[in-house]
């Protein structure tokens, strides 16, 4: 991915942030591409966040879908097709960086294009903060999960939350 397009991704969020009023935290640290890096830099940077998962999704018939849940949360395809009352599949990761510019292990749930719906899975309000990667994988975010709703709120796409 081109690194235009991952400095648009990470402006787009820190301005979520500005427009919102949400308080965060931002750390630039070695780039983040697998979960061994990840757990590396939570233990060395004392992260207490809850880590988030964004699975970039593609619908049967056309279109796409985000699901944002907890790092060690599965995709429930089932319950998926339910609430968006299509079939879906994993995107590839060629796909994904064709459709929201994101490298994999960076894809960032906020800023994308609004006609891809978000799910979002309501486990991540059992914790106290989140935190994600806002398209530069160098950077991490973290903010209270109590904000979710109000960043959710000002974006553009559709937002599904699924059961609990």
């Amino acid at each position: 991915m081109s690194s235009d397009r991952q400095n648009i991704i990470y402006q787009n969020n820190l301005s979520l942030f500005q427009q919102t009023g949400v308080g965060y935290q931002s750390w630039q640290h070695e780039p983040i591409l697998d979960y061994e890096t990840d757990a590396k830099l939570a233990e060395a940077l004392g992260w207490t966040a809850a880590p988030t998962k964004s699975l970039f999704l593609k619908l049967k018939g056309g279109g796409h879908s985000l699901l944002l849940t907890h790092k060690n949360s599965r995709l429930d395809s089932k319950q998926v097709k339910q609430a968006l009352g299509k079939r879906v599949s994993v995107c590839s990761h060629e796909e994904m960086i064709e459709a929201i510019g994101c490298t994999p292990g960076a894809v960032c749930p906020f800023g994308l294009a609004e006609s891809i719906t978000l799910l979002v899975d309501p486990v991540l309000y059992q914790h106290p903060e989140l935190m994600y990667t806002p398209g530069k994988p160098e950077y991490t975010f973290a903010f209270a999960s109590a904000d979710l709703d109000a960043l959710l709120t000002v974006l553009p796409n559709p937002v599904i939350r699924l059961p609990g």
